[in-house]
């Protein structure tokens, strides 16, 4: 798992030379979505894409643009014609894939009837995508913000209400401390949060999982469960066995006579 929110690039980050773009490429990146491409453009943008979950899922979201540019065989130049800063591209692929976790999450809520079997559904589904290594570093930092503000509460507080979906304002007043220029996608990450959070209360409720575990938990657990190997049998290998493992750690026990 490679997790380097510290890298995130400021909106604000300079093209390289002779590459136009907005204050914050936001303008260029919505209308690379929108305005159609010719064949062999797009075909860049999609091995550009390709290029940048693998780069970004191996080696964390700090791996530089011109390793992306290597893996997708194409020059750096073509890259930013498509994404002006990296803050772009990276936002680009973290978008993508908190909506694919959410669409996971919401298919296993609307597959399966028993509460622990959509939870450990989306937990599998999710790892075996690879789709742990792209968590956007404010989504995992909701969970940070949320069990500090715990700790300075009162902690007799019913496991309920500690399970709460995390106050995503303290995302957005952390990455304000911390400066790092990123503010949270509030969208994509509430419907996350929201869909997750849904999972883990019907698991909760049917006694299934452990009371003390929350939707940061969750999160973490299909961040951690995603490792990068070399070889691909060995990495879904490696992934499926330390599901296993978390997945047990996860589960209630009946107290002890």
């Amino acid at each position: 798992m490679h997790i380097q929110d510290t890298h995130w690039t400021s909106a604000s980050s300079v093209a390289p030379s002779g590459v136009s773009g907005g204050a914050n490429g936001r303008g260029a990146a919505d209308s690379s979505r929108s305005t159609p491409l010719r064949v062999d453009a797009q075909r860049n943008l999609e091995h550009v894409l390709r290029a940048a979950r693998e780069v970004f899922g191996e080696l964390g979201y700090g791996a530089p643009m011109e390793d992306v540019a290597r893996r997708a065989r194409v020059g750096v130049g073509t890259v930013y014609r498509r994404f002006p800063s990296k803050d772009v591209l990276v936002r680009r692929i973290a978008e993508e894939e908190t909506s694919r976790l959410t669409d996971q999450a919401r298919t296993a809520l609307g597959q399966e009837d028993e509460p622990w079997s959509a939870l450990s559904r989306f937990l599998r589904t999710s790892v075996a995508s690879g789709a742990g290594r792209l968590l956007p570093p404010q989504v995992l930092r909701v969970g940070v913000a949320d069990e500090r503000s715990d700790s300075v509460r009162d902690e007799t507080r019913v496991p309920e209400q500690r399970s709460a979906a995390p106050d995503l304002r303290l995302v957005e007043q952390r990455s304000a401390q911390d400066g790092d220029g990123v503010p949270a996608d509030d969208a994509g990450a509430a419907a996350l949060l929201e869909v997750v959070g849904r999972l883990v209360d019907r698991a909760r409720e049917a006694g299934e999982l452990r009371s003390d575990v929350t939707v940061s938990d969750v999160l973490l657990v299909i961040a951690t469960a995603a490792p990068s190997l070399p070889d691909a049998a060995q990495q879904a290998a490696a992934s499926a066995r330390l599901l296993d493992i978390l997945l047990e750690g996860l589960r209630s026990r009946p107290a002890s006579a």
